[in-house]
């Protein structure tokens, strides 16, 4: 009769821990990709906690988890390493000032666009380029200073603690869920090669191979307010403009692709332009605050949805412990063996691909295997941005060349003689063509009447063939009438004149899209 477990309490509870354990995996991640780019690690765990901060605050989908990620991070590489971290700065000032524009103007919605192979392609690329990142966690530096694959001893022992970290994940929901797998999975692997002085890699001996550094440490400062030391010229902008768009374009894809993931898991609706704004807002306080910016992560989303992340409270959480790590508690963090971040990661990699997609191969069209097989390979080969482009635009592609076949008419003569040309199907720049040979303009009567009511109008080629049939009739002093024809089409016809028959009531008008769920 009672409910004696507050649900919010407890969902209250399970955001704090699942933020915890985020926050342990984020660490190793944003000091990777802060050396991926070419500057302090620092620069890395700073952008991690403002991103983090922000988005989660202020962005529309709760539960999802930002930080710096690789596909930022290969951008500014070449940025930082011909001009220097101060024009990198300014690049993510103005990134995020394009990321804001981008929600204003409610473009969030477009994402809505991506065909569901190119989620597939997109969510099993990104789960290979997870896995393969893991891998270099299993190599050390020989006497030389060169890394190279552990072997022996120290590689039984990572390969040991890494499947521990798996089983512990895999089964002990099955015995409790009133804290997280992966982070009793942390604590347990740390304690156990701490207890018995287990050689394995920390993350402190990660960042120190890293490095080269034998003292480097994870401790450091909050960030702190500072304004890009950049001319403020027209050459200034030259230089930052191209990379901020591009960065603009690839942390939004990132983050619009996770977020649609998420609502897919959790069968809820984020809020796509509003996630737009916050992240636009996080990248330009990372600006100012000397962050490498960032967007959404699938991989530190996925543990936190699975570890029962939900709210906004589960990123704050997250962003908060990683800054405390930084400042106060870091030789806590750094004792924490990298075997149990790696074997998390795995989990989330085995939970992120959608090994479905092997059933669906054999069920879908060859063109919609193609585009998974084809967006997966992309992103791993280059990175998301591309991925995503080239599997839209060949599924818009193909999906052209078979509508263009679909268009069709329906012949009959009227009471009156007149020869009616019923057109189905859509018309646009694929079928244009073919449309224009549906007709026969030599051997019709005095009077046609071309017929657009199951017919869908859809762009300026679509006008253009309209235009030059109307053309094709008048030369022959013969009398064209289109019928049923978009206000939008009546508008863009210059030579049909007035032979375009007027139907108020049963015209049709298009909407192609709305802002309505953006």
């Amino acid at each position: 009769m009672f409910n004696l477990v507050s649900p919010t309490r407890f969902q209250f509870r399970s955001d704090l821990l699942s933020g915890l354990t985020v926050a342990l995996a984020l660490v190793p991640e944003a000091v990777a990709f802060a050396f991926v780019a070419g500057v302090d690690p620092l620069v890395g765990l700073h952008a991690a906690f403002i991103v983090g901060l922000i988005t989660s605050l202020f962005g529309g989908r709760p539960g999802m988890i930002s930080g710096a990620t690789g596909a930022i991070a290969v951008v500014l590489v070449a940025l930082v390493a011909q001009h220097g971290i101060e024009y990198m700065l300014a690049a993510i000032v103005l990134m995020g000032v394009l990321q804001v524009l981008a929600g204003v103007f409610r473009l969030g919605k477009f994402i809505r666009m991506v065909p569901h192979p190119v989620m597939l392609g997109f969510v099993n690329g990104l789960a290979i380029v997870i896995f393969m990142a893991q891998l270099g966690q299993f190599k050390t530096p020989d006497a030389t200073g060169q890394l190279q694959w552990m072997s022996g001893a120290p590689l039984h022992t990572m390969l040991g603690l890494v499947v521990l970290t798996m089983v512990i994940i895999q089964f002990l929901p099955k015995l409790t869920k009133a804290v997280p797998a992966s982070l009793v999975a942390i604590v347990s692997i740390t304690a156990l090669t701490v207890g018995f002085g287990l050689d394995s890699p920390s993350i402190v001996d990660y960042l120190r191979t890293m490095t080269g550094d034998a003292q480097a440490s994870l401790a450091g400062g909050l960030p702190a307010f500072t304004i890009p030391i950049v001319p403020l010229n027209l050459e200034t902008l030259f230089i930052v403009l191209p990379y901020a768009v591009i960065l603009a374009a690839v942390g939004l894809i990132e983050s619009l692709l996770t977020l649609t993931l998420i609502d897919e898991v959790t069968e809820t609706r984020g809020r796509g332009n509003k996630e737009c704004v916050a992240q636009g807002a996080a990248n330009i306080a990372c600006g100012f605050f000397g962050g490498m910016g960032g967007c959404a992560m699938i991989g530190q989303s996925m543990i936190n949805i699975n570890s029962g992340g939900r709210g906004r409270t589960s990123g704050i959480t997250a962003a908060l412990a990683l800054i405390l790590f930084v400042v106060v508690a870091s030789p806590l963090l750094e004792m924490v063996p990298v075997a149990a971040l790696v074997g998390v990661m795995f989990m989330v990699v085995l939970g992120t691909f959608e090994w479905s997609s092997f059933r669906v191969m054999t069920k879908v069209p060859a063109t919609d295997a193609f585009v998974i097989f084809l967006v997966s390979a992309v992103t791993v080969a280059t990175d998301l941005a591309v991925a995503v482009f080239v599997g839209v635009i060949v599924s818009a592609l193909v999906f052209a060349w078979k509508h263009a076949k679909v268009i069709h008419a329906v012949c009959e003569t009227s009471s009156s003689g007149a020869k009616i040309y019923s057109i189905r199907g859509p018309l646009f720049f694929g079928s244009s063509k073919n449309f224009l040979e549906l007709f026969e303009p030599r051997t019709d009567p005095q009077e046609v009447i071309v017929e657009f009511q199951h017919a869908r109008v859809s762009d300026h080629s679509a006008i253009e063939a309209i235009d030059s049939l109307a053309e094709r009739y008048l030369g022959l002093g013969k009398v064209l009438h289109l019928r049923h024809l978009s206000p939008e089409c009546r508008k863009l016809l210059r030579k049909a004149g007035n032979l375009v028959e007027v139907n108020v009531i049963e015209d049709p008008r298009y909407h192609v899209a709305t802002d309505e769920l953006a």
